[in-house]
């Protein structure tokens, strides 16, 4: 699992290479300390799994750089931790493709749970700007998650999932990409994500083969799926 991480102040740096490098030993991490640096190792290599990166950095305006980072690599998540936390500022960089945006107060263990969302194929959306005003994308996440119904019978009242959500979960269960999920439902792959996120925060998961195991405990896959 290769990730590029990248942020200016060395020391913030080192430490979140030690937090990553402590959670996952299939870690393999490169460092940045600015834009110049991340364009400068993406141009030799392409097959990074994440990209971890600050947002205010030397060489190139944010946004501008986020474009260029997507563009280069267009298959990459990118998720976003800064100290900037302005809902314009997040919402710009969800758009323009973010997987994800954290604020550096957020604890370790918060960081660690956006990172295993947006591996899994979600986005990691955070909740002040679930909260603010509404967005046509945010708004189908925020949907997605007030459209479960309780399981009658169930003494714990699990929660199942809209029919668009188990459409995606089936897709998931034979082995689908994301692109290849939003070509079989003719949606988009950004669409997909927020349906993954969804999916992955009712079942309380982290990742899809999870949420997979958690669907056929609580009998939530449709049955060809479960033969």
């Amino acid at each position: 699992m290769k990730i590029l991480v990248a942020d200016d102040h060395e020391l913030f740096l080192k430490g979140l290479e030690l937090v990553l490098s402590e959670y996952r030993a299939d870690f393999e991490i490169t460092t940045a300390k600015s834009y110049t640096e991340i364009f400068e190792i993406i141009a030799k290599q392409k097959d990074f799994d994440l990209v971890l990166t600050d947002l205010a950095m030397p060489g190139a305006h944010w946004l501008e750089a986020l474009k260029k980072i997507h563009t280069e690599l267009p298959e990459t998540p990118v998720i976003i931790l800064s100290a900037v936390f302005e809902k314009e500022i997040v919402k710009k960089s969800i758009n323009i493709g973010a997987a994800g945006y954290i604020s550096k107060a957020a604890s370790n263990q918060e960081i660690l749970q956006a990172i295993d969302m947006v591996l899994a194929g979600g986005v990691h959306i955070p909740q002040v700007l679930l909260d603010s005003e509404p967005d046509a994308n945010l708004d189908l996440l925020k949907q997605e998650e007030a459209g479960l119904q309780p399981v009658d019978g169930n003494e714990n009242t699990h929660k199942i999932l809209s029919p668009r959500q188990t459409d995606v979960l089936g897709l998931i269960a034979k082995g689908l990409s994301n692109k290849q999920i939003a070509f079989e439902l003719g949606i988009t792959e950004g669409t997909v994500k927020l349906y993954v996120t969804a999916i992955l925060k009712l079942l309380g998961v982290y990742n899809r083969t999870a949420a997979l195991i958690k669907a056929k405990e609580w009998g939530l896959l449709k049955d060809d799926n479960n033969k």
